[in-house]
């Protein structure tokens, strides 16, 4: 795969930045010219991705979110890291309807969503290191 561009962005684990993780990598997408449905197929999963990282991998602290995005011509990779608590066992979290926070009515489905929307989830957690999903969504080209 050849790369075309590249970015990183840094911003606070704060509930108020999902919604602008979310639009600055559909923004960054759109160099691509992807579909309207790709582009939102994009944004939720960026969305769930970011939100695990402050809910999860932060809780009531505060830390950093990092999110790196590669274009290449068959499609977007994007990283959202964390350095929060880390996950114990990452293919349990993947379960769907499998949430450790009930007691906030999560719904347990944030990987089962990341992995619908995309073509490819990776994930890597270490405990008290955090947290790196890695999605790949491949874009059509018309």
């Amino acid at each position: 795969m050849q790369l075309i561009n590249e970015m990183k962005l840094e911003f606070m684990s704060k509930s108020s930045n999902e919604a602008f993780g979310r639009v600055v990598a559909a923004a960054f997408a759109s160099q691509l010219d992807p579909t309207i449905e790709e582009l939102a197929d994009i944004k939720t999963a960026v969305s769930e991705a970011v939100t695990n990282a402050i809910i999860h991998g932060y809780e009531n602290d505060t830390g950093i979110v990092e999110m790196y995005c590669k274009l290449y011509e068959e499609g977007i990779e994007i990283k959202i890291s964390d350095k929060g608590k880390g996950i114990e066992d990452v293919e349990l979290a993947r379960q769907p309807l499998y949430t450790s926070k009930p007691d906030l009515e999560r719904s347990g489905m944030g990987f089962t969503v990341m992995e619908s929307f995309m073509d490819g989830v990776e994930i890597s957690s270490e405990l008290n290191k955090g947290t790196t999903v890695t999605m790949f969504k491949k874009l059509k080209k018309t």
